[in-house]
């Protein structure tokens, strides 16, 4: 499967309407700055939709699900089966990302990459099985070429569902027992820090099962180290199913022109993939919160970008975004419905 579209240019922003945003900014009922940075996120979404009064009402949530073979190595406190579980869950609307999106009135739906147990049609499961979760990194490359770029088509084919019903916002979400292992992998070839200040719990993992974690992140990264020369073979080699398709999922909303809220720790390492393929793909993003576990931090120092929150969060599914979506609904509110010193007749302040 050709892996050209993802070199394919991105949107541009519209400089116009940012100015015009920044503009309207100025204009209203308040001292100047005085709404912080609810004030620039709403000038950045009018530069990305190309309007003066931004909107994310619409919003997508998609929680792509996929195994790991690097469960194997014993890197997760969870067996593997509660991936397929949570799948389930998620049909049944009963997990914490499910709760926000009917909070905030979000389309949602999983896509189903490939789990170690079959599982049925379910409602709001879209099945994109490609196999029954990744290879054993610690032994051999996740994927093949041909199966990572089925996983990268899937992110694709869910943002271009998302774009056909005229989303202006989609938040990608994460469901794969043992996934912190290789986005851990994935955050120390991107950023190029120690494995052993990266690494952390996950799903609970003691200090022993830490260790010997980021023991066995060390290995197959040094395994795979000369094959690993670019982000597509690098999220080939420790990659999965699930962060794959987040990549190509953010990659092309940004083609489209579509805001991307990345939600955690998960994400931001499928995010920091897409910035090596994609530089100015940030342009499209902004950050949810900042996940406890510790690469987090390290992956946003690299990418030179902040976090809207701050709640101690680790649970993935997209739920940090899910929060971080009200916010992105207030800044937009205030831009838009708050009455300019005109419209008000209130004076402005003096010379």
């Amino acid at each position: 499967m050709t892996l050209e579209w993802i070199k394919q240019p991105l949107a541009a922003l519209n400089n116009n309407a940012q100015e015009q945003g920044l503009e309207r900014q100025g204009q209203l009922t308040k001292p100047p700055g005085s709404l912080g940075t609810l004030e620039a996120m709403a000038v950045r979404l009018c530069g990305m939709q190309g309007v003066a009064k931004p909107s994310v009402d619409n919003a997508q949530v998609v929680v792509f699900a996929g195994d790991h073979g690097i469960a194997d190595e014993g890197v997760s406190a969870f067996p593997q089966v509660v991936t397929g579980e949570m799948v389930k869950n998620f049909s049944r609307g009963g997990a914490a990302i499910c709760a926000l999106a009917r909070q905030n009135s979000a389309q949602f739906e999983v896509v189903n990459l490939g789990t170690v147990v079959d599982l049925s049609a379910m409602e709001n499961i879209v099945d994109n099985t490609i196999m029954s979760g990744t290879s054993n990194f610690a032994k051999q490359a996740a994927m093949t070429q041909a199966q990572l770029g089925q996983a990268l088509a899937a992110g694709k084919a869910a943002v271009d569902r998302a774009a056909a019903n005229k989303v202006t916002l989609f938040i990608g979400g994460d469901m794969g027992i043992a996934n912190t292992t290789s986005a851990t992998a994935l955050a120390a070839w991107a950023t190029g820090q120690m494995v052993a200040s990266l690494v952390g719990p996950g799903t609970g993992l003691d200090a022993q099962g830490v260790s010997h974690k980021g023991q066995v992140i060390e290995a197959a990264l040094a395994k795979h180290a000369t094959a690993m020369t670019d982000p597509v073979e690098a999220l080939r080699h420790v990659g999965g199913l699930e962060i794959a398709a987040l990549v190509g999922a953010y990659i092309r909303a940004a083609q489209l022109g579509i805001t991307i809220l990345v939600d955690g720790f998960i994400t931001t390492a499928a995010a920091i993939l897409a910035t090596k393929i994609h530089p100015q793909i940030t342009d499209w993003m902004f950050f949810a919160h900042a996940s406890a576990e510790p690469g987090h931090q390290a992956m946003m120092n690299s990418l030179g970008a902040n976090t809207i929150l701050d709640l101690g969060m680790r649970l993935g599914e997209g739920s940090g975004a899910g929060v971080a979506l009200s916010i992105l609904k207030s800044a937009c509110v205030t831009h838009n419905e708050m009455a300019t010193f005109a419209e008000a007749a209130v004076s402005e302040k003096s010379a």
